[in-house]
């Protein structure tokens, strides 16, 4: 999905997922470099993508 992260902090558990990956964890850095790569790749997705939305396809 696209647009702003929102992130769903508490569902079940009072802790983030991030509490839960200690700060040298591997995955730590698998996230930046896929948060690097997404973020890359964001301008081909913008014009992949229309302004305004999907239209509405009615019943």
């Amino acid at each position: 999905m696209r647009g702003r992260p929102k992130q769903q902090t508490t569902l079940f558990s009072l802790r983030t997922p991030g509490d839960r990956v200690s700060a040298g964890h591997p995955l730590r850095r698998v996230k930046d470099m896929a948060d690097a790569a997404l973020a890359a790749l964001s301008p081909t997705f913008d014009a992949m993508y229309s302004g305004t939305g999907r239209p509405s396809i009615p019943p």
